[in-house]
């Protein structure tokens, strides 16, 4: 019982510390998601395939329970001599067409929202307490302009109490798919209060949305920003390196903590180094090899990418909470491939800019944010740091 109900109510729960992030003894679902994109990727698995694989298992189990009841040798002696019937194999192969197609829509949106790194941007106005019209620029390529509700954003940010406005009850827009955009508040934004324009075709659910919503797309969307920055993920026989080409383009290596020095837990989990990411942001993750090919996978965000020798992969993650991660090489290497645990941590933006002083410091660079308040788009006070 317990079991079951791990399997029933794993799908919501987000992962806010590394006892979620790690396989438990006993579990049988997949490990808590930890990002939006693993929400759907979870709601994919269990909202859809499973109660499709379900019906068809319970089908085939009353087709052969009906047929051994029906058609044995003592309830029909006589079998009988027909050798197909037309509207049966009719529906035998239509139904599956069917089911296939109930599959592959929803998969084709959601391969496609993994393999293409988002692209939203956001633009950030301070209210006069007069001004009710804000202009977005909707400079993107034709083919991914803001062309409809479900691509923009608007929110209403006064220190106190961030909330996102509801189209035509709060806002309108005027120029969809245009140069520019025109949002037009109902009402004038408060003085000293921020106005929020996140606008891109990349969008996704909001964390958290329950899954009956799901089942008839009542969950609310959210623009999904470009990437702050870039993590370089190199594959090693046996090891990690990371480097951050952003931040002066050093770069760490990550091995597995000895047996002696981990916890029981945490054995052939935990690492020397952690890779340091900041919470809340859209970080673009590229792989490489330097021998043979290996696999960087996160469960907790539903990412697997290969690292191919001589070719770069890219894929894109974004935390929705603090916490630390683990995952491991999930492509067999060789014989220490069982040894080369993944740990990716979440920390603050002020604190991973503070990691980032540490390690340029260490490789000899000078310090990027010690007297630089100035944060990337992606950060609440951009628009502060912008004037």
């Amino acid at each position: 019982m317990k079991r079951l109900f791990s399997f029933l109510t794993g799908v919501s729960v987000l992962a806010g510390s590394a006892a979620y992030a790690l396989p438990e003894q006993g579990h049988i679902n997949m490990v808590p998601p930890a990002s939006a994109l693993a929400e759907e990727v979870h709601f994919f698995h269990d909202g859809i395939l499973l109660p499709i694989i379900t019906g068809i298992c319970l089908l085939v189990l009353a087709l052969l329970i009906f047929i051994m009841a029906r058609f044995n040798s003592r309830a029909n002696p006589t079998p009988s001599k027909n050798s197909h019937n037309t509207m049966l194999e009719v529906v035998w192969t239509g139904v599956p067409i069917l089911i296939l197609l109930v599959i592959a829509l929803p998969s084709f949106e959601l391969l496609f929202k993994e393999d293409v790194t988002p692209d939203g941007k956001q633009v950030v106005e301070r209210g006069d307490g007069q001004t009710v019209d804000f202009v977005f620029p909707n400079d993107f390529p034709p083919s991914r302009m803001v062309a409809r509700r479900d691509h923009l954003q608007v929110m209403l940010d006064t220190g106190a109490e961030r909330r996102t406005l509801k189209y035509k009850t709060d806002y309108t827009v005027d120029g969809w798919g245009e140069p520019d955009l025109v949002v037009s508040l109902n009402e004038p934004a408060p003085v000293g209060a921020s106005v929020i324009l996140r606008g891109g075709r990349s969008t996704q659910n909001v964390a958290g949305c329950p899954m009956a919503k799901r089942y008839f797309d009542g969950c609310e969307k959210e623009v999904v920003l470009a990437p702050t920055m870039t993590l370089k993920v190199t594959g090693r026989q046996w090891n990690w390196s990371y480097g951050y080409p952003d931040y002066g383009d050093f770069e760490i290596f990550s091995n597995m903590l000895p047996e002696e020095e981990a916890s029981e837990e945490l054995y052939r989990f935990e690492v020397d180094n952690r890779v340091i990411l900041p919470v809340g942001e859209t970080i673009r993750v590229t792989t490489t090899a330097s021998d043979v090919i290996h696999s960087w996978a996160l469960p907790n965000f539903a990412v697997k990418i290969d690292a191919v020798p001589g070719r770069i992969n890219e894929t894109w993650i974004r935390a929705e909470q603090e916490g630390v991660y683990y995952g491991q090489c999930s492509e067999i290497c060789g014989v220490n491939h069982a040894f080369m645990p993944i740990a990716v941590e979440f920390v603050s933006r002020p604190a991973f800019e503070a990691w980032i002083d540490g390690q340029r410091s260490l490789a000899g660079l000078d310090p990027m944010f010690e007297t630089d308040s100035v944060k990337l788009a992606q950060a609440d006070d951009a628009g502060a740091a912008a004037e």
